[in-house]
């Protein structure tokens, strides 16, 4: 009987332990038969399942090239390989063409029944969609690899509850850029052109279907200057649109002064799987959070205009090796971490990002008003067509 495991609620060290003759499986969509799986693998003994696929193939929902898309799921099995993983595969429906050769295992899929509804629903045309992005990757001794999707996941969820007649959320997409990924094992990486090729072609197929909000959020620092690029291009692609992204969450207007008059550590507690991201995954998932095994690390080579706290703080921008800064793959002090700081750090986060929605609504409107009335550059047909460019 194969025993099958969830690779992300792992640790990045339970990671280094496994076999890399282990077979791991990303699964695009859910409802597969796990005994076929096992059986086209060989009925192993042990088989890990990492973070479903939410979209992006065709029959998700919402679908992109199957070039663009493909690239991505070769960049995140490339990352697998590259710590010494032999046995790595993607789980599909099949008809798809990816491009992965034998690491391709396929099944008739629930999307192939009838084909999924479409992702937003297309009653929400009038909405912003908020789009959270989080990552599968180490988080020092204490926290699982999930730790970036679980945070964005509860924050884009609860922005949406906030306010629900001006946004709808997609499931949380669990994959993200990682630059410094060889450092520790476990981390996987979409490679950032192949991640910024499959957020615009998201981007462009939601414009197609008429929507004309947008808000890319990340939980995951490495995501973050890839997303200004596709926003960028966006902006440039589709001039009827308003496409936004941020830096992290919490740390805006809202949640900022929350977090600086609460917190416990001083600057660098709350870098890396520290007392901030600690104190959320206790607030939200406390049997995946080791606090026996937490080790602090604020050691960082910080100086005026380059140190890690919660986002990289200073006027330089730099990537340097992961492991200059830390033996453990943590920076900060996730000792300080509590429940009740980790509730209200993730409703003030929550707070932030309705305040986005409600910004993003607002610039929306008041800048297809200045379109209307001729504007600068806007000629007659401008003013008089509202279809999306």
């Amino acid at each position: 009987m194969t025993d099958y495991f969830a690779y992300d609620e792992l640790t990045w060290p339970e990671v280094a332990a496994l076999r890399r003759d282990t077979p791991l499986v990303i699964p695009l969509g859910a409802g597969y038969d796990l005994g076929r799986l096992a059986e086209a693998l060989g009925d192993p003994a042990r088989v890990g399942l990492l973070p479903a696929v939410p979209y992006g193939w065709p029959g998700s929902g919402l679908a992109v090239p199957e070039a663009a898309f493909g690239q991505m799921m070769a960049n995140l099995l490339d990352s697998l390989q590259d710590d010494g993983f032999s046995r790595v595969y993607a789980l599909h429906p099949q008809g798809l063409a990816l491009g992965l050769g034998p690491r391709a295992l396929t099944q008739r899929h629930d999307s192939q029944r009838p084909a999924a509804p479409p992702l937003p629903a297309d009653a929400a045309r009038d909405k912003c969609v908020l789009v959270p992005i989080g990552h599968t990757e180490q988080h020092g001794h204490h926290l699982p690899l999930s730790t970036d999707t679980l945070i964005i996941d509860a924050i884009g969820r609860g922005a949406a509850a906030l306010e629900p007649d001006l946004a709808v959320c997609l499931p949380a997409f669990p994959y993200g850029a990682s630059t410094h990924r060889a450092s520790f094992a476990g981390t996987l990486n979409a490679g950032g052109r192949a991640f910024e090729d499959f957020w615009l072609a998201v981007v462009d197929a939601l414009v197609g279907r008429g929507f004309r909000l947008h808000y890319l959020m990340s939980g995951h620092g490495g995501n973050c200057s890839f997303l200004v690029n596709v926003v960028k291009y966006a902006g440039e692609r589709h001039r009827r649109i308003f496409c936004a992204t941020a830096w992290l969450h919490t740390n805006g207007h809202i949640a900022a002064p929350v977090l600086m008059e609460t917190r416990l550590s001083g600057r660098g507690g709350m870098g890396h799987a520290g007392e901030l991201e600690t104190a959320m995954i206790l607030a939200l998932r406390p049997d995946l959070t080791h606090m026996a095994r937490v080790i602090d690390e604020t050691d960082f080579v910080a100086t005026e205009s380059y140190y890690m706290d919660w986002i990289e703080g200073g006027a330089l921008v730099a990537n340097p090796p992961w492991d200059d800064d830390t033996a453990t793959g943590a920076y900060g002090a996730g000792s300080l971490a509590t429940a009740e700081h980790g509730r209200l750090w993730l409703d003030a986060a929550i707070a932030e990002k309705a305040a986005h929605v409600r910004e993003i609504h607002e610039q929306y409107h008041r800048r297809e008003e200045r379109r209307a009335s001729g504007y600068g550059l806007w000629d007659a047909k401008a003013r008089t067509d509202s279809s999306l460019p």
